[in-house]
């Protein structure tokens, strides 16, 4: 992380919604934030290093043959398989979040009016336990 800034990648299709996110966290706390409207323009954009991804699951409202939440999951993965990626959808659905936990999401989260405080919250859980694996391995390393 850069100078305890938490890069934070925001990919929506939704211009509105991915404009009011990003404004949303950089009301309520000082991350370095990079936004994409496509799956691709993220991948692309890997090698800036974020720490977390907040993801759409469909993708498709700009370009309807752009690659969906999952298959950008998928290349992530293959990519860096320790990023958190987080999928955020308006689907509310067992077998979405399902689908998305298989592909090895790190949580779901629905579109709604309590959407970014759970976001918050999941990224606050992130951080503690990446703490948690530090100290952890520091203590390992002096056994």
């Amino acid at each position: 992380m850069n100078d305890n800034k938490i890069k934070l990648f925001l990919v929506d299709d939704d211009m509105l919604f991915l404009k009011s996110l990003e404004i949303d966290f950089l009301d309520r706390a000082d991350f370095i934030i990079e936004t994409y409207a496509t799956g691709e323009l993220c991948i692309l954009n890997l090698s800036n290093n974020p720490d977390v991804i907040i993801l759409d699951y469909y993708l498709d409202g700009i370009d309807p043959d752009a690659m969906n939440g999952i298959q950008t999951l998928d290349l992530i993965r293959e990519i860096n398989p320790d990023i958190p990626v987080v999928i955020l959808s308006s689907q509310d659905s067992i077998e979405v979040a399902v689908d998305c936990m298989h592909h090895k999401a790190y949580d779901y989260v629905v579109k709604s009016e309590t959407a970014f405080i759970r976001l918050q919250k999941i990224i606050s859980s992130i951080f503690q336990f990446k703490k948690m694996e530090k100290t952890l391995s520091w203590y390992m390393e002096r056994m």
